[in-house]
């Protein structure tokens, strides 16, 4: 008989993911243009900004959904080229990501919005999916539905102090990531407010590479 008591996989990768965000409060979202999922890889490719910064620590990264029939060989050529990366996707809409996501095997990803029905078919197949929430209606639903972790977005809108201000009306909230208009200036700011961790855009990284701020930032900070 099967152990009614084993903790679903999307819960267990909940857990991993918020264990690894403790250590290194960063991720970092990249959208592969199309010659990134054409196969470039040489000096100036994303493919080569992401083992950059692989070297120097950099432990998360969400990368885009697409549907253009190429984004799984783009995650894959990560994978091989970066294996300490730990990869999830951004921007998951529908069950056509989801299937995409199984099919590479990626532990996690994020949605922009709060789908509950899309949050019950990942978990049915075993995929965390991250809900992004907006007003404290969403964060107390996601809260009821077990999400232990959710993404603020857009968190510039709201600014660095809207979580506190939640923590009273709302009681105990979720671990939350904020993600939305934010720079790497504003990291300390927003994890000594009490986020989980901060998701940076592809605006950290550009044609020169890895923004030398970013570098800076993973080199000195503990993980």
């Amino acid at each position: 008989m099967p152990n009614t008591f084993e903790r679903p996989i999307w819960l267990q990768r909940q857990e991993a993911l918020i264990a690894s965000l403790s250590a290194q409060p960063i991720l970092v979202v990249v959208r592969p243009d199309p010659a990134d999922l054409n196969g470039a890889d040489g000096p100036g490719s994303l493919l080569d900004h992401l083992c950059c910064l692989e070297t120097v620590g950099l432990r998360h990264v969400e990368i885009g959904w697409g549907p253009d029939g190429q984004w799984r060989g783009f995650v894959q050529r990560v994978r091989q080229k970066c294996p300490a990366l730990q990869l999830g996707a951004a921007s998951v809409l529908n069950a056509e990501a989801l299937a995409d996501l199984e099919a590479c095997g990626l532990p996690f990803a994020m949605s922009p919005c709060f789908d509950p029905a899309l949050i019950e078919r990942a978990r049915q197949r075993g995929i965390l999916l991250v809900p992004g929430v907006f007003s404290p209606s969403e964060i107390q639903q996601a809260s009821a539905m077990d999400c232990g972790l959710v993404k603020l977005f857009p968190a510039a809108t709201v600014g660095v102090d809207y979580l506190q201000r939640l923590r009273a009306p709302l009681g105990p909230l979720p671990k939350v990531i904020a993600a939305g208009g934010l720079a790497v200036a504003d990291l300390d700011a927003w994890l000594e407010a009490g986020h989980a961790a901060v998701a940076l855009g592809r605006r950290v990284i550009d044609v020169q590479g890895p923004d030398p701020a970013l570098l800076r930032w993973l080199q000195t900070t503990p993980s």
